[in-house]
């Protein structure tokens, strides 16, 4: 593997800071790297491998479409993207889609979108956006701006300006900052990169009542809480709030790169042609992944069976929590997991590595768990036993 790594760190910017992996295969919940090392995967490409690796069902469907169409141009129509737009319609509150490339791509679009309803309803003041407090929505400028963490500002100032902060889950905080300016507020109904936080019950219903009252839109960023990750295929419909823009990504096509800016038909018009699009955006290719995708998800039944392998690991994790005073906290919903100890995670991380589990750590003391929902109980189990070996090899015997 070094060899890979050598030639690697020749060519590739420095952006991330990889683990000494080269990963060649996967199939389901495993990876394996090219010495054949098999691991537990849960970290699914940060929540992207929402079916498993190369299930077969996306498989079959990506070969497919690529032995008839790869890419035409968005001047004219595809059926897959077409196809894909109507089976999102059917199952959320969008009347419309537009599909680009990424989770970022989504988010811009949106910003885009809420300024230019603004302007089109006769407010050419509203150009502000409210977010959080440990939000993460991209990496693009604008939404690196709208990101509140500062670790993530540093060395790109100045900002692009027009973007709020308030602390999560806090509605008193959303109204306070509403001015003449708001045009929109932008959350996530879980932060994942911010650590696992899920906010109070009534919070998303609140946000969409302030919006509604002020003549603004709420943007849920379902990124990375999207497409079955927390039980229901978007998180804002099992917490009874519906937002009149959503933004989704990662899991959306299997592991192809697919963006996607959902909206009802009153928000959406003020898209017209010229103002907003994507070279890639709905290729044929990742439209079809994303067909077979929903496929899995909803007609398999895979969503609904993954809940109570979930659950089951949730309450391992809460065991685990219970026998280890270094464990402060078991947060989240469904599949987006999160463990936050009292000292940085970044030692049990590696521990779980050297044992075939591969977990994330975020926020340097939150382990993360977002593994693919076919990940069965055995597995689950499986991962729960490495977890504590981990923990005993890092910290000994010292529970609480």
């Amino acid at each position: 593997m070094k060899d890979w790594i050598d030639r690697a760190d020749e060519v590739i910017f420095r952006t991330y800071s990889r683990f000494p992996l080269v990963l060649v295969r996967g199939e389901g919940c495993r990876v394996w790297d090219q010495n054949g090392k098999s691991y537990l995967d849960m970290v699914a490409g940060l929540a992207v491998c929402n079916v498993g690796h190369c299930h077969p069902k996306v498989v079959d469907a990506i070969r497919e479409q690529t032995g008839q169409l790869i890419h035409v141009s968005n001047l004219y129509y595809t059926i897959p993207q077409v196809e894909l737009a109507e089976r999102l319609v059917e199952l959320t509150f969008a009347d419309r889609v537009f599909f680009c490339n990424s989770g970022a791509e989504a988010n811009e679009g949106a910003l885009k979108l809420a300024r230019k309803i603004a302007k089109d309803r006769g407010h050419p003041e509203r150009f502000e956006v409210i977010t959080m407090e440990n939000s993460f929505h991209g990496r693009t400028l604008a939404t690196v701006s709208a990101t509140a963490q500062e670790k993530y500002h540093h060395g790109f100032e100045p900002l692009v300006p027009g973007f709020r902060y308030v602390p999560f889950g806090d509605l008193e905080a959303a109204s306070r900052a509403i001015n003449e300016r708001t045009c929109a507020i932008l959350v996530e109904p879980i932060q994942g990169e911010g650590g696992v936080h899920c906010p109070p019950e009534d919070y998303l219903r609140g946000l969409r009542e302030l919006c509604d009252a002020h003549d603004i839109l709420l943007i849920l960023d379902e990124v990375q809480t999207g497409m079955g990750r927390t039980g229901t295929l978007f998180a804002h419909q099992g917490m009874g709030a519906v937002p009149h823009v959503m933004t989704v990504a990662k899991g959306i096509a299997g592991g192809l790169p697919m963006g996607a800016i959902l909206a009802s038909e009153e928000v959406a018009s003020a898209l017209t042609p010229g103002t907003h699009a994507s070279t890639f955006g709905g290729n044929p290719v990742a439209a079809a992944a994303g067909l077979a995708v929903l496929s899995i998800l909803i007609d398999d039944g895979l969503m609904e069976w993954s809940r109570g392998v979930a659950d089951h690991f949730r309450r391992g994790l809460e065991e685990l929590a219970a026998r280890y005073r270094q464990v402060r906290e078991v947060r989240g919903r469904g599949w987006i997991l999160g463990m936050e100890l009292e000292e940085p995670g970044a030692p049990v991380v590696e521990a779980c590595m050297e044992r075939g589990l591969l977990i994330n750590c975020t926020m340097e003391r939150v382990l993360r768990f977002i593994p693919p929902l076919s990940m069965s109980l055995e597995e689950a189990e499986e991962a729960l036993e490495n977890l504590e070996r981990a923990f005993a090899q890092v910290w000994g015997e010292r529970r609480g």
